[in-house]
């Protein structure tokens, strides 16, 4: 939100607040936000990735580092690492030194599946402190959920020249079509923005989590046919498809 700085023409007043509902009769509003990461890596043929997934998961879990490590379906010798933290510092002064580990050392890491993001909130939420800081972590670390599909995206111009209550109307829909998947218990979503934090000038971050990798397809198939996807999209992807081979308790 922004609004005209008093007594100083041209400026605008910013905040950089996220707004829930209302709580008490009062809007709720917060200065927090949840930071997940995605680092995705290839065993070199030379080593043995049965061993190298256990060494990642031991230096996290030595370390005490909130996260999940997958094992690439797409890649026999790929895994991806989640973590996350509502201080971004913690992915430089905290996960990046496991990797100076000896038997870490040889995971060879792939730079452009990076990805990166904040929650943020739609200003309707009721509990917003669960939902900036802790929803998308339960969504990721439930053992029902194991198996993850992980992409970024980029709208394109044009829809940031709609008006608001046209916009609004477009993300109902698509937001409508995420929750009858989520009530069902077919897939569960992680919504981040990446807006000037992703290296390809990605604006969002989505995860799906779920039961059977089939039922995460099948939401990317029906969001296709919507009209924020079918006419404001410009860019989706890369696609990581993930089955959790351990998860954190999910404490950020």
């Amino acid at each position: 939100m922004s609004e005209r700085a008093p007594g100083r023409p041209g400026l605008v007043e910013v905040d950089v607040n996220e707004y829930g509902g209302k709580k008490d009769g009062v809007q709720q509003s917060m200065d927090r936000r949840l930071f997940m990461q995605l680092l995705v890596f290839d065993c070199p043929p030379t080593h043995d990735p049965e061993e190298l997934t256990t060494a990642l998961i031991g230096a996290l879990d030595g370390a005490g580092i909130g996260g999940v490590v997958y094992e690439d379906a797409n890649a026999p010798l790929g895994l991806g690492l989640l973590t996350w933290s509502e201080d971004p510092t913690h992915f430089v002064k905290v996960v990046r030194p496991i990797f100076r580990d000896r038997a870490l050392r040889s995971l060879v890491q792939r730079p452009d599946w990076t990805m990166i993001g904040r929650s943020y909130s739609q200003g309707y939420e009721p509990d917003l402190e669960h939902w900036l800081l802790q929803r998308w972590v339960d969504n990721a670390t439930n053992p029902e959920w194991p198996w993850a599909v992980w992409y970024p995206l980029r709208r394109n111009g044009a829809f940031a020249q709609l008006d608001r209550e046209e916009q609004a109307a477009i993300l109902r829909e698509h937001a409508s079509i995420g929750m009858s998947y989520g009530k069902q218990d077919l897939a569960h979503d992680i919504r981040l923005a990446c807006h000037g934090i992703d290296a390809k000038d990605n604006e969002f971050l989505i995860g799906l989590t779920g039961a059977r990798l089939h039922r995460l397809s099948h939401v990317v198939e029906r969001m296709r046919r919507t009209k924020q996807t079918s006419e404001y999209i410009a860019h989706m992807g890369p696609f990581f498809v993930g089955l959790a081979r351990w998860q954190s308790k999910g404490a950020p």
